[in-house]
């Protein structure tokens, strides 16, 4: 992020930037769903490699805005660690949620969908809680790491995280609360009912705050912060 970078401009990139990555996962999920003759395995192929990509050059585009955190998890982890003032932070939030539900309507809108939805597909139990605590953990230990020994290959480690974490976790690597809210008003291949939400939410902040301390420890040196105020990215 550049020092003259401005607040509003900080807010924008981060609403504009959610806001696109929620219609790559919303509107690939729709597509993958109508063009797979009713085979999962083959949409969610689909919608992870739309995801993955997608934010790869969504991390490019943003991140001298405003770091490209898209995510609130990554904007906490930021406000522990004193890398935003709390009124940034909770404002970065702010944007990026409301980003992700205009996102699901732009996704939609081009699919020819009702607008206004809500999700009815379950996605409840403890192993998909503790699944998104893993999905979540390891997406912030990736930007740590990446951060620290290879910053420019960080848009890319982020994509190729998400990716593979859309298939070895049970919930398909929500990984961040903007996402998960979003999704549930959206009825379709991507969507996740409201009564599944708490227990997602809950999973992705421990994960987050597991992850921040865990490689926080790992990776910091003595009188070094680590970059958390260059973050780059989220999940899908």
């Amino acid at each position: 992020m550049t020092p003259e970078t401005t607040t509003s401009r900080i807010l924008v990139a981060e609403a504009l930037g959610t806001a696109l990555l929620l219609a790559i996962v919303v509107g690939s999920g729709i597509m993958g769903a109508r063009l797979s003759g009713g085979n999962d395995a083959i949409a969610l192929l689909g919608n992870t490699i739309a995801t993955g990509a997608g934010l790869v050059v969504l991390i490019h585009v943003f991140g001298p805005l405003s770091g490209a955190h898209f995510n609130p998890v990554v904007t906490l982890a930021a406000l522990f660690a004193r890398q935003r003032p709390p009124a940034l932070a909770a404002g970065m939030m702010a944007a990026q949620f409301g980003g992700a539900v205009l996102g699901v309507y732009a996704a939609h809108l081009m699919f020819g969908e009702p607008v206004l939805q809500v999700s009815a597909k379950l996605r409840g139990g403890g192993a998909q809680v503790f699944a998104e605590a893993v999905a979540t953990f390891g997406l912030i230990g990736t930007i740590l790491g990446t951060q620290r020994a290879r910053p420019d290959f960080t848009p890319v480690a982020v994509g190729l995280y998400i990716t593979s974490a859309y298939w070895f976790t049970a919930s398909t690597s929500f990984a961040n609360p903007a996402v998960t809210l979003a999704r549930s008003l959206s009825d379709t291949f991507a969507g996740i009912a409201p009564a599944s939400v708490p227990g997602f939410l809950a999973g992705q902040v421990a994960g987050g705050l597991a992850g921040l301390i865990v490689f926080e420890w790992l990776l910091s040196r003595p009188g070094r912060d680590l970059p958390l105020d260059e973050f780059a990215g989220t999940e899908q």
